[in-house]
């Protein structure tokens, strides 16, 4: 399979560079895998088409100030560095730019010496591992210096910080946001729970490298990054009940679908853990778990293409984005909204 078979031309004008106001003014498209034509609606009318006893699952990660801006020591030059990936109490897998602008055993300064990295191993694929020494506590630091680390695709500036963060996150540990959960106020939530829909959560830790391009040409040989996860054994006994009764798992985000999918056996059981997964969905993947899933507008050669493409089919969903384009809807992290039943 081709990777380029995934690609799609899309005008920087379909980049969302602000997110809605309020969160479900967002806009929803509504595909339906029996067939049919598209549906257009907004996100606040979600109602419509959820059922009592529907399981809604979230991911309730919470985005980290991951992205610093600091001083190489001795030259003053100015880096920026995000962290990817926690290794151990104060070691973190990161991104540096410049990266060749600090070699090994050197260091950076943030917050005038309240904390400094110093660069201890360059990996394979260019993320360098960096050593903090600081006084306190890493994550309140990290609150006052840190800046949340939004896409280079967006470039204005956000305002407010919490709009970066669904209303439910609340453990840190992600590069970025789930991004499709960023469409659900309270109001919206209580709705839904109002007319029978039932909750669950899972935690999963979003990395960069969920946005980033598939390089490879064949699908097949493209390699998936691994992300954190957890699922707490209470949770997926709310997951596997709601499967043994027949009712719907609603998928919040290609994140919970991986977490799900991950756990899943052939007979579609959820098990409990935690770990790193680096499951790879695409067209030809049986789905065993989920049953519909909300999720947004994707990069063109992504990996949350190909997954949403497994999803809904490879043609419909390349013909569902020409149809968003054509309606004028949002694209990516800040975009619009679609729910594939």
């Amino acid at each position: 399979m081709k990777v380029a078979d995934f690609d799609y031309a899309l005008p920087e004008k379909f980049i969302a560079q602000t997110p809605a106001e309020p969160r479900d003014a967002s806009r929803l498209m509504v595909l339906d895998r029996a067939g049919g034509e598209d549906g257009h609606y907004h996100f606040r009318e979600l109602g419509l088409f959820l059922r009592q006893g529907d399981l809604l699952v979230v991911n309730h990660t919470k985005v980290l100030p991951a992205r610093l801006i600091g001083e190489k020591e001795g030259s003053q030059a100015r880096i920026e560095l995000l962290l990817l990936k926690r290794l151990g109490a104060s070691r973190w897998e990161t991104l540096l730019k410049p990266g060749k602008r600090l070699k090994p055993g050197q260091s950076v300064s943030f917050g005038g010496g309240l904390l400094k990295g110093t660069l201890t191993e360059v990996l394979p694929d260019g993320n360098r591992v960096v050593d903090f020494s600081y006084t306190g506590v890493f994550e309140e630091l990290l609150e006052r210096l840190g800046q949340t680390p939004l896409p280079p695709y967006i470039t204005s500036e956000l305002t407010e910080r919490e709009r970066y963060q669904t209303v439910y996150a609340k453990e840190s540990g992600s590069a970025a946001a789930p991004t499709a959960g960023l469409h659900f106020t309270p109001e919206l939530l209580a709705q839904l729970r109002e007319q029978g829909v039932e909750m669950s959560e899972v935690l999963l830790h979003v990395g960069v490298g969920t946005f980033r391009p598939v390089k490879a040409e064949r699908v097949e040989e493209h390699q998936m990054h691994s992300e954190y996860y957890r699922l707490t054994p209470e949770e997926a006994a709310r997951v596997n009940q709601a499967k043994r009764e027949g009712r719907r798992i609603v998928a919040v985000g290609t994140t919970v679908t991986r977490v799900l999918e991950t756990l899943a056996d052939e007979s579609g059981q959820i098990r409990a853990g935690e770990g790193w997964t680096d499951i790879f969905i695409y067209p030809g993947y049986r789905f065993k778990a989920v049953d519909a899933l909300i999720t947004n507008f994707h990069f063109p050669r992504s990996s949350l293409l190909m997954l949403v493409s497994a999803f809904a089919g490879r043609e419909r969903m390349l013909s569902a984005y020409q149809t968003a384009m054509k309606e004028e809807y949002r694209f990516y992290s800040f975009g619009d909204a679609m729910l594939i039943l």
